[in-house]
Parts: C-alpha cells; sequence; structure tokens
C-alpha cells in the first residue's frame, strides 16, 4: 500500500485550510497555516484566483484524499 511521503504541511497550505495531518503541532502557533497562510509554491504569495464549477469539486475530492491517505485506486 502507498502513502504520501512528502512534507504534509504543504498539502494543508495548498487546500487553505487545517487538515490535521500532523497531529498536536497543528494544534499550536508552530502549523505551517498560522505561520505562512497562502499556497506553497513560487506564486503562492500573489493574489488567488475564485475557485468555480469542476475546480471547487476538485478541490474537495483532493482534500478528502489527503485527509484519509487515500490514493486514487
Amino acid at each position: 500500500m502507498a502513502r504520501h511521503r512528502d512534507a504534509v504541511c504543504r498539502l494543508c497550505r495548498r487546500e487553505g485550510q487545517k487538515l490535521f495531518l500532523k497531529g498536536l503541532r497543528c494544534f499550536t502557533e508552530k502549523c505551517a497555516i498560522e505561520k505562512r497562510n497562502f499556497v506553497p509554491g513560487q506564486h503562492g504569495q500573489s493574489r488567488r484566483a475564485k475557485v468555480v464549477g469542476y475546480g471547487l469539486q476538485l478541490r474537495e475530492k483532493q482534500k478528502v484524499k489527503r485527509t484519509y491517505g487515500l490514493l486514487e485506486r
């Protein structure tokens, strides 16, 4: 069974909310969302585009995948 092994705080930042993937660390002020509340990547600090339609459905699907640690299969 495969797992996601990269930085998990990056996933929380990508979704824009806490997914509590690091356990107790997400309840402290050390959480990445508290320090850097913008999406990861080179252009993360620029303005965020409004997500509508299919993009909104995809973000919710990705959020569920990351919360439960599932893959597409």
